[in-house]
C-alpha cells in the first residue's frame, strides 16, 4: 500500500509518501480501506517527538479515519466487506474495570490510533472490530473523518466533566481549532452563551456562524478584559482550555465564583503557574479531560445523524501532500479540520 510515514523526528520534511507493508490483522481486528483521515495536533507532536514518549518508527500518523471495510473475519456478523465506517480512535484494553464501566479513556493501557498503532495516513489501516462505527449515510467520508476525536473530546469536556447547563456562559479559546469549533457547537447544544476567541476577523466571523454569541480577537484585544466587560465583571462559568502556558493564568482569572476550567491539551506548553488564591477564594474546579468513552462517541454520532451538530471541514488534501497539510496546521492557517484523502 501507499502511506505517509516518518522514519525520524523533525519538521514536515520528514514525512515521506512511500510504499509500506499492508497491515496484517489479528483475530480481533478488521482492515479498513481509508477514504479520508483528518489531522490533529497529536500528529504534529508525534512527528516532532516528545520527551519520554517512544513513537515506533517508521510511523504512520492519523487518528480520525473514515473508510470502507476491506476485510473482516468470517465469524464477524455486525460488519461486512464494503460497509462504510468511522473509526473510534481511542483504544482501551476492553477487559479492565474502567473499560467495562464505559470509561475506556481511563484504561491504563489506553492508546490512540496514529499515536501508538499506525494510523490513517495510508491506503489501509487495521482496527479492532469493536471500534468501527457505521458512517451516517448522508455524510461524505471527508465529513465523517472530521469529527470523532475533536467532538468526542468537546462532548466529554462540556457535557460529562463540566456539566454545562442552560444559561451559563462558556469561554472557548482558539475557536479555529478542531476542539474549539466543536466546543462552540456542544456548548450551544446545551443552551449556554458562548464567548469565543480567534486570531483574525475571518475566523471570528466563522465562530459566530457556528453559534458564538460574542467573539474576541486574541491578538488585538485583551481577552481577560473583554471577558470581564462582556460578563459585567462576573466572569464565565466554564473555560474550555487547550492552549496551555500562553493562556492558563488568564483562563483561571476569567472564571466566575464556582466556575469550572476544563483542559484537554497544552499546545503552547505544559508548565503553567496557578495563583491558588483564585482557586480557593472563588471555589473553582479544574478538570482534566482526555478523549472520551465509546458510549460518548456513539452519542456524538447520533447527534450528527439528528442534524444537531455539523462538521467543520477547512480544507482537503490528497495523501501525498500530507506535509503541506501539516504545515498549514502548524501555522494556524485553518478553521476546523484539515483532511487527507487516500
Amino acid at each position: 500500500m501507499k502511506a505517509v510515514r516518518f522514519h525520524r523526528h523533525g519538521g514536515p520534511e520528514v514525512l515521506q509518501y512511500e510504499e509500506a507493508p499492508d497491515p496484517v490483522p489479528n483475530a480481533d481486528e478488521a482492515v479498513v480501506r481509508v477514504k479520508a483521515c483528518a489531522l490533529n495536533h497529536l500528529d504534529l507532536w508525534a512527528r516532532n517527538g516528545l520527551p519520554n514518549v517512544e513513537i515506533p518508527l517508521p510511523h504512520v500518523s492519523g487518528s480520525d479515519i473514515a473508510g470502507i471495510v476491506e476485510w473482516v473475519p468470517q465469524e464477524e456478523r455486525a460488519l461486512a466487506k464494503g460497509d462504510e465506517v468511522i473509526v473510534n480512535p481511542g483504544i482501551g484494553c476492553g477487559r479492565c474495570a474502567k473499560c467495562l464501566a464505559g470509561k475506556d479513556n481511563q484504561c491504563r493501557d489506553y492508546t490512540i490510533i496514529g499515536y501508538g498503532p499506525d494510523g490513517g495516513y495510508a491506503e489501509l489501516v487495521k482496527v479492532r472490530r469493536d471500534h468501527l462505527i457505521r458512517k451516517p449515510d448522508k455524510m461524505s467520508f471527508e465529513e465523517a473523518a472530521s469529527f470523532p476525536l475533536v467532538f468526542e473530546t468537546a462532548y466529554h469536556m462540556l457535557a460529562t466533566k463540566a456539566s454545562v447547563a442552560p444559561g451559563e456562559t462558556v469561554l472557548v479559546l482558539g475557536a479555529n481549532s478542531g476542539v474549539g469549533s466543536a466546543a462552540i457547537q456542544v456548548a450551544k447544544l446545551y443552551g449556554a452563551r458562548v464567548i469565543a476567541t480567534a486570531g483574525d476577523q475571518d475566523k471570528l466571523s466563522r465562530a459566530r456562524a457556528l453559534g458564538a454569541d460574542d467573539v474576541i480577537d486574541h491578538y488585538k484585544q485583551d481577552v481577560l478584559a473583554e471577558v470581564r466587560r462582556l460578563t459585567e465583571k462576573r466572569g464565565v462559568d466554564v473555560v474550555v482550555e487547550h492552549v496551555g502556558k500562553a493562556t492558563w493564568a488568564g483562563s483561571v482569572k476569567a472564571l466566575a465564583k464556582g466556575g469550572r476550567l476544563v483542559t484537554c491539551g497544552a499546545t503552547t506548553g505544559a508548565e503553567v503557574a496557578t495563583d491558588l488564591r483564585y482557586v480557593y477564594n472563588r471555589e473553582l474546579t479544574v478538570y482534566g479531560s482526555f478523549m472520551a468513552g465509546m458510549g460518548e462517541l456513539l452519542e456524538v454520532v447520533k447527534l450528527f445523524k439528528d442534524g444537531r451538530l455539523k462538521t467543520v471541514v477547512d480544507s482537503v488534501y490528497p495523501l501525498e501532500r500530507a506535509a503541506e497539510a501539516q504545515s498549514k496546521m502548524e501555522g494556524s492557517r485553518h478553521f476546523g479540520k484539515i483532511v487527507l484523502t487516500a
